[in-house]
This record gives C-alpha cells, structure tokens and sequence, in this order.
C-alpha cells in the first residue's frame, strides 16, 4: 500500500519557521514529482510548492516565494517544505503529493496521483 507521510506541522508563532517532510513508504517516488498542497478552514486546497522528479525545477505559489523551500533528499526518499517568515495567513493544513505525469501543470490537484493525510500548521500571530 502507497502511502504518504507526513511530519513537521506544528503551532508557531508568526515570523518563525518549520519544516514539513514527508516520506512515502510502500514505493520509491524518484520518479515522482512531489508537491505541498495546504487548506485553510472554509477554503479550497491550493498549490504551495513543488519540484521535479529529478530535482532541478522549483515551483511555488506567489504568496510563498522567497518564504518556502521545496527540497527532495532521494537517499532517504523524503520531501522537505522548509517554511520561514511564516504568516497567520498560512495557518493550513499542508498535504504532500506525488505526481508521475502532471504535463507541467503542477497547480492542479487533479493531476496528481498520491496524497498524504495532511499535517496541521498553526501560524499564531
């Protein structure tokens, strides 16, 4: 069974930093795009990051660049979200993916394949 793991989440206080992982278990995601999605109470899940498989490209959403690292450790098959200056604003729950053939589009959900259960970041301002 595929599974998704992810750890890290916590309550912060605004201007201060965590840092999510997640490590899937039941395959190797190499070949894998992975993301960070987030969903904050009453809205929709969006796009926070994420890197190609094979390392080299980065993508985040306007509101996180300069902020957050999006990282991919492939000896220990972990995904890393390293999240400073943290705002109120992205208290959320945060979800890993993975995704094999996203077509580039990596800001759709739909595209991607596997989902973690989510871990919960509070930002208290």
């Amino acid at each position: 069974q595929v599974q998704l793991v992810e750890s890290g989440g916590g309550l912060v206080q605004a201007g201060g930093s965590l840092r999510l992982s997640c490590a899937p278990s039941g395959r190797t995601f190499s070949r894998y795009a992975m993301g960070w999605f987030r969903q904050a109470p009453g809205k929709e899940r969006e796009f926070a990051a994420a890197i190609s498989w094979f390392g080299k490209n980065t993508f985040y959403e306007d509101s996180v660049k300069g902020r957050f690292t999006i990282s991919r450790d492939y000896s220990k098959n972990t995904v890393y979200l390293q999240m400073n200056s943290l705002k109120p604003e992205d208290s959320a729950v945060y979800y890993c993916a993975a995704g094999l053939n996203l077509q580039n589009d990596y800001t759709n959900g739909a595209r991607w394949d596997y989902w973690g259960q989510g871990t919960q970041v509070t930002v208290s301002s």
